[in-house]
């Protein structure tokens, strides 16, 4: 059986399926048309200025990875003018983000890139692996999303860089996409499906240039062009909401390779549609282009929607079926009546409307958080809030715990000497 050419040189077998459109490519064809995707998607959205300072954020793994070494390639050949560098995130994971570490160490060698690390412990005191053993792994999500908005903000700014550029892809704007259609929150995704987010605490923006790249092509592009990347998830992060969304976006891909993309492109449309006071959407910072502001930290709600994780038993459909079957035979077979005040028969409905639409909502007021100074729309910051919380539940020794099981006589022995609360931690 004679091999299959690429579908774009016709000369060379064709080795790759894109995910994206089953379209046949060999290697060459689809690193270039990977990279020019990229480059379209940065030319198109003014994404950088000539001489400015960029910083990757980089934790080791296939997007961060894939998007320095893009970013590199295209500097070089387009001619950007940036000057690139890595700044990385340690959460304090052991046997996670200490052995991702080691590979952003490498990719700054193989780069030829300055790298810079930021710890949690340095900054707030706590690293994740105390958090969840303070706080459990339900909710552990939203504290590591709101410190590490933060750490990079204060990363960037150590390096006097206002432009940090993050490897979201096209699946991750998509899980985000349904995770707050699911929560019925439209101003976060109107911020969400920006490719352009400014912070409100800070003069620092973020950008997205792989928002538009599918997950399975950025795996695909580290294989074929032999990239060093960290491949190991977080330990912690099966416990996300994020997860419920994750497995439905991947269902639909299984059954529309383009659902991606449309959901993708769903949520633009439907951000457009929320009002500018809403979303926060700010001047533009890049030629035209709305930049959305992110306040004070956004993180993913913890926990799931719904039973079993967020899906619904079968149960529960069958009795809502039941349910609908019910009213609609009500309906037909002359059983239900219609209450309604005279004269008010559909006033009702056009207050209720006319109300609404007259509503002005309150504009959110920045000020600095008095404890640690950072820009936020409440007196004190979301970190400080959280740390307030976990230190005041901090041990200032260890605590000691035994058991001792006896026939029919189980006892727990707890030794809590020296117990104290130790004080808010400044994180400035």
């Amino acid at each position: 059986m004679p091999s299959t050419p690429c579908a774009l040189c016709h000369t060379s077998r064709a080795l790759i399926i894109r995910p994206r459109n089953h379209q046949k490519l060999c290697k060459t064809c689809f690193l270039t048309l990977f990279e020019t995707e990229i480059h379209n998607t940065i030319t198109s959205n003014f994404l950088f200025q000539p001489g400015e300072r960029i910083a990757i954020g980089a934790s080791g793994g296939k997007d961060s990875t894939v998007l320095a070494s893009v970013l590199k390639t295209l500097n070089e050949r387009y001619n950007y003018g940036l000057d690139l560098l890595l700044l990385s995130i340690d959460e304090g994971i052991k046997g996670y983000r200490d052995d991702s570490l080691e590979t952003v160490k490498r990719n700054a060698v193989q780069y030829s890139m300055p790298l810079s690390i930021v710890g949690y412990d340095e900054l707030y005191g706590w690293t994740m692996d105390q958090v969840v053993s303070q706080i459990g792994k339900k909710g552990n999500c939203t504290y590591c999303g709101v410190f590490r908005r933060q750490a990079l903000d204060r990363g960037a700014a150590r390096l006097g860089i206002t432009h940090v550029v993050t490897g979201h892809n096209a699946d991750d704007v998509a899980e985000t996409v349904m995770m707050n259609l699911l929560r019925g929150d439209l101003p976060r995704l109107s911020r969400a499906t920006s490719i352009v987010t400014a912070s409100a605490a800070s003069d620092i923006k973020r950008s997205k240039p792989l928002k538009y790249a599918y997950e399975k092509e950025i795996v695909l592009y580290a294989h074929h062009k032999g990239l060093d990347y960290f491949s190991t998830e977080c330990i912690y992060s099966p416990e996300a909401f994020r997860g419920s969304a994750r497995t439905l976006v991947k269902n639909l891909e299984r059954v529309r390779p383009s659902a991606i993309l449309d959901v993708v492109r769903s949520g633009e449309d439907m951000a457009k549609l929320v009002p500018p006071e809403v979303s926060n959407s700010g001047s533009s910072l890049a030629k035209g282009k709305d930049v959305v502001v992110v306040v004070d930290g956004e993180a993913e709600g913890e926990g799931g929607c719904g039973s079993s994780n967020g899906r619904a038993s079968g149960g529960e459909m069958a009795a809502m079926e039941r349910k609908l079957r019910g009213d609609d035979e009500a309906s037909h077979g002359g059983r239900e009546t219609d209450f309604t005040l005279q004269g008010q028969r559909h006033n009702r409905h056009k207050a209720l409307m006319t109300a609404k639409a007259s509503k002005k909502l309150p504009k959110q007021q920045l000020q600095k958080c008095v404890r640690c100074g950072y820009i936020s729309s409440q007196s004190v910051c979301k970190a400080c809030m959280l740390l307030e919380g976990l230190n005041k539940n901090r041990p200032k020794t260890e605590i000691k715990v035994s058991v001792d099981e006896e026939d029919n006589n189980p006892t727990l022995t707890r030794r809590m000497e020296g117990l104290t609360t130790t004080p808010s931690v400044d994180i400035t």
